[in-house]
Parts: structure tokens; C-alpha cells; sequence
């Protein structure tokens, strides 16, 4: 299903095979409306209309690099009792722990403590890819959050990371494809 609150996207989601049972309300599709407000509603209306899922998978549009594999893993990884959500992840290029901040036209470590430890000797630390976020509606009700203290991680390359907010991010989503294509037929 597609959760939108435009007439012309919800009919262009119709055509090409989407149900699309209803329309998001204005509090959910603001720029600055989060994830988690978005599926509560979804399942919320839902409800209204008599369906309950046990799992649920939330597919962002502006992801590209999301594939029935990495999707079905996930859905498997839910499978698991103890688990109540499935995000997949990426490392950091770079440690973050070395990162700077700019004040003043000044260059500031924003972890000091770090400054003279081999990056290779820093823990690896990941962030959210933002292509999906696999999870247990009840779970999600109660928390009111994706990620909880029970949620595995799919690890993914960064190869296979883009988001796509901006035109420069397009661009690079179309080499990282083109990388992606170049493997595939040296396999």
C-alpha cells in the first residue's frame, strides 16, 4: 500500500498495481512529519477498516537500492520472538568519533579524546540506511518507536546506500547503479 496525502500520486500508485485504501491526514504529511506518526496512523486506519497485521514493512520511496532479497531477509529476521524490528544499517566511511564542528571559523574535535587514536582502532559504528524499517505493528504501538532494545540489524554496503533528496544525490545514486550492474555482469 502507499501512504500518501496526494490525489495524483495516490492515482499514479492505483495504476501501477498499489491500493492505496486512504489518504494521510494533514498532521502526517509535512515536511516534518516522522516515520513513526506516519505507520501509527496507517494502522490506526487499518483498524478502522477491520485489518491487524502481525508484521509490517515500511519501504521508503527515495531509496532505490531496496531488493526482494534484502526485504525477504528481513521479514525472516522478524521472525524470531525476541525480535521487534529489523533495520538495515551501513558503516560510517569515516568514524564519526573524529569528527569536527566549526565555530567561529574555528576547526573544534568534537571528541577530543580521540584524536590521536588510529581510525582503523575505532570501534565501527553504523547509521540507519533509510530504505525500510521492518517491525511488529503491536510493538510499534506500544513504544511508539522503530527501534527498540530488540531490534536486529541487516548490514548493508555502503554501495547499496543512497538516499535521494537532492539532485547531486540522484547523480551518485546512477554511479552506484552502474557499479552495481558492472558486478552483476561479472558474476
Amino acid at each position: 500500500m502507499v501512504s500518501t496525502d496526494d490525489q495524483e500520486i495516490a492515482q499514479t500508485a492505483k495504476e501501477h498495481g498499489a491500493e492505496v485504501p486512504f489518504l494521510r491526514s494533514s498532521n502526517t504529511s509535512g515536511d516534518y512529519a516522522a516515520t513513526v506518526e506516519v505507520l501509527l496512523e496507517v494502522l490506526t486506519n487499518y483498524e478502522k477498516l477491520g485489518k491487524y497485521f502481525t508484521d509490517a514493512c515500511c519501504i521508503y520511496p527515495t531509496a532505490p537500492f531496496i531488493t526482494a532479497e534484502k526485504l525477504e531477509n528481513a521479514m525472516k529476521l522478524l521472525d524470531d520472538p525476541d525480535t521487534e524490528a529489523v533495520v538495515p544499517v551501513t558503516a560510517f566511511s569515516f568514524p564519526p568519533l573524529r569528527g569536527m564542528y566549526i565555530r567561529e571559523e574555528k576547526l573544534f574535535y568534537h571528541h577530543p579524546e580521540y584524536v590521536n587514536v588510529r581510525s582503523q582502532d575505532i570501534e565501527t559504528m553504523y547509521h540507519d540506511c533509510g530504505q525500510f524499517y521492518c517491525f511488529k505493528p503491536q510493538i510499534l504501538k506500544c513504544k511508539k518507536k522503530l527501534i527498540t532494545e530488540h531490534t536486529k540489524a541487516v548490514i548493508v554496503p555502503e554501495s547499496e546506500v543512497q538516499d535521494i533528496d537532492t539532485l547531486q544525490d540522484w547523480v551518485i545514486a546512477e554511479m552506484k547503479y552502474q557499479c552495481m550492474l558492472s558486478k552483476q555482469q561479472k558474476q
